[in-house]
Order: C-alpha cells, then structure tokens, then sequence
C-alpha cells in the first residue's frame, strides 16, 4: 500500500512540475524537449538517490535521457572543467582555486552526514569533539567512549570524495584522521560498518538503511528537519557544478531548471534530503 501511494505522490508532483514549466515555457521550448536527447550528469556517489529520482521524473515526462557516472565529487568536478559532461555533481562546496578555473556552483540540497556505527555497539550518542578524538587516534577504544572494551575501527571515504570533504572540514580533522580503510563509495562504507561491531564511519544521511545505527551528535538525531533548522551540526550542501563562460545544452539547461525549481522540492525531500530552494 506504502508503495502505491508513493507512486500517486510522485505522479501527481511530477505532474504538477511539469503543468507550471509548460506553462512558462514557449511551443520551441516544449519542441526540443520532445524530440530527446541526453544530459550527462557526473560524480558524487552520495547524490545518487536524489538525482536518480529527479531524473527518473525528466525522462518520463521529456523523453530526455539523464546518464550518471558515479565517480566520486572530485572526479565530478574534473570532469566539468574537462568538457566530459554537462553537469557535476559535488557533496561538498567548491574550492577558491576550483572557482578560478572558472567553475560554478549551484546548491540543489543540504544533507546530513550520519556518523554510523554497527548495531551491536550500545553507543548512541557522541559529542563532535569526541568525534574528533576518535578519527585523529586520540580515543582508540570503545571504552574511552562509552561503548565496550574494544579497538575503534575507523572507516572513511577515498581522497576526493566530497563526504570525506565535508566530514573532515565540520570535524577539523582533515589530514589528522588515521583510517584503517578508506573506501570508494558510500555503499561500501555502510557494509563494512554493518559487518564489524567495533567499526565506525560516516555516510550520506539519505542512504543509511536499518543495517547499521546512525548516532545522535551533540544530543541531536539526524533528519530532514535537523538538518534544515541546523540543529545537526554533521551537515553539507550538494552542489551542482558547471563551467562559468560555457553555454549548456538546451536539453542540459532544462534540467537545471526543473531539479532546481521549487517545484522538484517534494521530490527532492524524498530522497531524504533538503531541499535548498
């Protein structure tokens, strides 16, 4: 039943979004987006569940093909100011030397950073500066933290990866944290905190699954509504990234102004995530 009526909301919001977008738009407008074609969009894993959502409602609706490469926020980047495709996807905000090279950010969303432990571990809330110790190898066992008398298994995400980014940065940690893995996607971090008692790691709030336990920081849970009023401090943008001086595609810039659109904004939240306009 849950199902179904997702699918109503759904349908009926996509609906909505694109009624209010023919009605602004021009016959020619409307021509283009029938005759098809492709946006390529590139980068951060973390995204995938948003952006997968917003493209399934373009494509059903425009006959447009959206295509995502899940390569990680900096590769995303890169691949903007290489001309690989029409818009980057980044879970962290751009760098001032990113922004020289004549990159531009558009934030579609705000989402928390679970800090995620396995279910077995009765640890269920921590303080950002505990946090802090245990990634920079100050507190290397559960029992300094609350939990049992075991080593703290650090897991955390690739060099480039916008999660690790925007972790790093809200816990002064960058440079400073002594990982036992860093892995490439955010999927495999869940499954490796899911498969170890003593791990801990961090992972977009809109892909944590009932397989491992997101903990409370500073006494606050992490959720769409402590994410927007700022009470859940582990938080990031998701930022879409294009070239500054360079045109996009008709069909590229449609896109850009459907999934930015208040009108996406049901979608959008659920996939979990703020909605920034």
């Amino acid at each position: 039943m849950k199902k179904i009526i997702g699918t109503i909301v759904l349908a009926t919001s996509v609906g909505a979004i694109f009624a209010g977008c023919g009605a602004g738009a021009g016959s020619s407008d409307t021509t283009k987006q029938a005759e098809g074609g492709t946006v390529t969009t590139d980068g951060s894993t973390s995204m995938s569940k948003v952006i997968g959502a917003l493209s399934e409602a373009y494509e059903s609706n425009t006959g447009v093909t959206v295509t995502y490469n899940a390569t990680g926020s900096g590769s995303g980047i890169q691949a903007v100011q290489e001309g690989r495709c029409d818009i980057g996807l980044s879970s962290r905000s751009l760098k001032d030397e990113e922004k020289a090279k004549g990159l531009q950010e558009t934030t579609l969303a705000l989402d928390g950073i679970a800090i995620i432990v396995n279910p077995e571990n009765p640890v269920s809330d921590m303080s950002l500066d505990t946090i802090t110790k245990i990634y920079t190898g100050e507190i290397s066992n559960w029992k300094d933290a609350g939990g049992n008398d075991s080593e703290i298994v650090l897991i955390g995400r690739e060099a480039g990866s916008g999660t690790r980014d925007g972790f790093e940065s809200i816990t002064y940690t960058k440079d400073k944290c002594k990982y036992r893995q860093e892995l490439t996607s955010t999927g495999d971090v869940i499954a490796t905190v899911a498969s170890n008692p003593s791990a801990i790691g961090y992972a977009s709030l809109s892909a944590v699954k009932d397989n491992v336990k997101a903990l409370k920081v500073n006494g606050v849970a992490p959720s769409e509504e402590t994410v927007k009023d700022g009470s859940y401090v582990v938080q990031r943008p998701f930022v879409l990234v294009t070239m500054k001086d360079k045109e996009l595609s008709e069909n590229a810039k449609n896109f850009m102004e459907y999934i930015t659109s208040k009108s996406a904004n049901e979608i959008i939240s659920g996939a979990g995530v703020v909605p920034a306009n």
